[in-house]
């Protein structure tokens, strides 16, 4: 049950099958699905020498009746009405049109009527609405992702919508992982009780058929919680290198866009970091910032020990012997450039920013309880004017989600701190307690209000970190413990309808509504390493950093100021 193959595999049956020269026509969505799984050579590979959006093929009248088109859209009453048009003045020779959900019959009938001249040679359904981003990570990029933050009667469309959205992506993703699911779902949050349901009601009722498959002898598992039962992980500076990346410069469908932080040569403006493509970076996406450094040295080493052999070219042979290995040489030349370029650019914003020294607060603030020592820390950083903005509006949210009741004092200190800021003002900080302060909380957080997690903390404490960088462990952590151990409470995580799980679970997706981020992907991956008889998945409907977690929330923000309803 990995989520990449289940992709990949949908991906290949759609190209290979159909022989000749192709042109794949995609929409802004499925482009993204079919990037992280498959690459351009590849693509190539499979004869397909042109790819397309669905909307700017609109725009061309120019006939290619020697190409087969093959559509990959989602079923979208938007893609139905762009391909009604295409369809009545066809452009190519064959149409061959796969869809990524289900669709509805009235759909199958609008194309059926617009194919007058008999072009369509197949419509199908391939279930791949989701963008495989790791083998046990996928997300939806939801549009308006702010919505979910706010109650329904402030924008009923829209949340309508981005549930819409959600529950069509979780359908296909147990379309492609051919089971269907028990549900539960966080009690204390509206949106994911609704999304819990409305996958119910599809998958047990209205598409019952499509989702009957073969028993077994325990039903997975679907648990689906809010983003604001942990907003700490989003807002937490990241030092393991899968994480930093997205964190310091930006990760979207495993590319890394370079150009957003300097100049840099057009080869190298836009950087692939792919688990499934790159055998350095699937061995360290998970290390942390220390050893990538140690680990990048040797692959530089290695380069030149071949770049050194590849000068020593006396005889014929030896120069057949180049050319062959040229394209592995290249490879590598290209993934050494690559790496040193990330690493290099990511130490030069650490030590801009200072993070190492806010980084260490943030951790003290996620992990140890020390309230003085903390506040005065805060405080000094503050004061410090080299610490940017954004990073003096983190500090300030984490003391306040810690400690907001217990010391209201301090924290309007640190408010009035805040406001002397240009960019940001403290309000920012009191919409995110409204959102997710303790009492709007299920999971215990910070562990300190179940006793098994303080006696942990404390445990932790005395042992001491092995790095205080990385000590903070996401909610989700103790979430996938509670399920190894058979321990998810039903009173906070209850089932949906009377669908209950007879003992435990061997696949368990986890779907956050309001996204997931690196870190939480990183624990599911080692967790899964322990071997425990489970499998975890994770799922969220966006991937954050802390810069996306604050936009959303400033967003939601200003919505809710301009609504009377909130």
């Amino acid at each position: 049950m990995v989520v990449t193959s289940s992709a990949r595999d949908y991906i290949n049956r759609i190209l290979q099958d159909i022989s000749g020269m192709k042109v794949l026509i995609l929409d802004s969505q499925t482009v993204g699905v079919v990037s992280v799984v498959y690459s351009q050579s590849e693509l190539l590979q499979k004869e397909v020498f042109l790819v397309e959006l669905v909307d700017s093929i609109s725009k061309s009248k120019e006939s290619m009746s020697h190409l087969k088109a093959v559509y990959f859209l989602r079923p979208t009453s938007e893609n139905i009405q762009l391909l009604r048009r295409q369809l009545a003045s066809p452009r190519f020779g064959e149409y061959h049109l796969f869809f990524s959900n289900i669709m509805k019959d009235t759909q199958i009938h609008i194309l059926a009527d617009s194919d007058e001249q008999e072009v369509v040679q197949q419509v199908q359904e391939f279930y791949a609405d989701f963008v495989a981003i790791d083998p046990y990570h996928f997300t939806f990029h939801v549009p308006s992702h702010h919505i979910y933050m706010l109650p329904a009667v402030v924008d009923p469309s829209t949340v309508q919508h981005f549930c819409d959205r959600v529950v069509d992506g979780l359908a296909a993703v147990f379309l492609a992982l051919k089971r269907r699911p028990v549900i539960r779902y966080q009690r204390t949050s509206d949106i994911a009780k609704r999304i819990a349901q409305e996958a119910s009601k599809l998958m047990y009722q209205e598409e019952s058929g499509l989702f009957d498959f073969r028993r077994m002898e325990v039903s997975p598992l679907l648990l689906v919680i809010d983003r604001r039962d942990d907003p700490v992980t989003p807002l937490l500076n990241q030092w393991t290198y899968q994480a930093m990346v997205h964190e310091l410069i930006g990760i979207q469908d495993n590319k890394v866009d370079l150009k957003s932080i300097g100049n840099f040569p057009k080869e190298q403006e836009e950087v692939v970091l792919s688990s499934e493509q790159d055998s350095f970076f699937k061995a360290n996406m998970y290390e942390n910032f220390g050893d990538i450094g140690m680990n990048i040295k040797r692959m530089v080493d290695e380069f030149q020990q071949v770049s050194k052999s590849n000068q020593n070219i006396q005889t014929i042979e030896d120069m057949a012997k180049f050319v062959d290995n040229y394209p592995e040489y290249r490879k590598m030349h290209g993934n050494v450039t690559k790496h040193v370029t990330l690493v290099t650019e990511m130490s030069k914003i650490v030590d801009e920013r200072k993070l190492m020294l806010v980084s260490q607060t943030e951790q003290e603030l996620a992990c140890n309880g020390g309230q003085g020592a903390v506040f005065e820390a805060v405080t000094n950083l503050l004061n410090n004017e080299s610490i940017s903005d954004v990073d003096r509006l983190r500090l300030v949210m984490l003391y306040a989600l810690r400690y907001e009741k217990d010391s209201p004092v301090q924290l309007m200190q640190l408010f009035n701190k805040l406001s002397r800021s240009a960019k940001y003002k403290p309000g920012l900080v009191q919409f995110l307690l409204k959102q997710a302060g303790v009492d709007k909380r299920t999971g215990d957080l910070f562990g300190n209000r179940d006793l098994m997690n303080i006696a942990r903390n404390m445990a932790r404490g005395l042992k001491g970190v092995e790095n205080v960088y990385t000590q903070h462990q996401p909610l989700l952590f103790q979430i996938m413990e509670s399920i190894v151990k058979g321990r998810l409470r039903d009173v906070d995580y209850p089932f949906v309808g009377n669908h209950y799980q007879q003992g435990r679970p061997q696949d368990v997706i986890i779907f956050i509504v309001g996204g997931t981020t690196y870190e939480e992907s990183r624990c599911v991956a080692l967790q899964n390493a322990n071997n425990t008889g489970i499998r975890f998945i994770l799922g969220g409907s966006s991937v954050l950093n802390s810069k996306r977690f604050l936009r959303d929330l400033e967003e939601a923000q200003r919505v809710a100021r301009s609504s009377t309803s909130v």
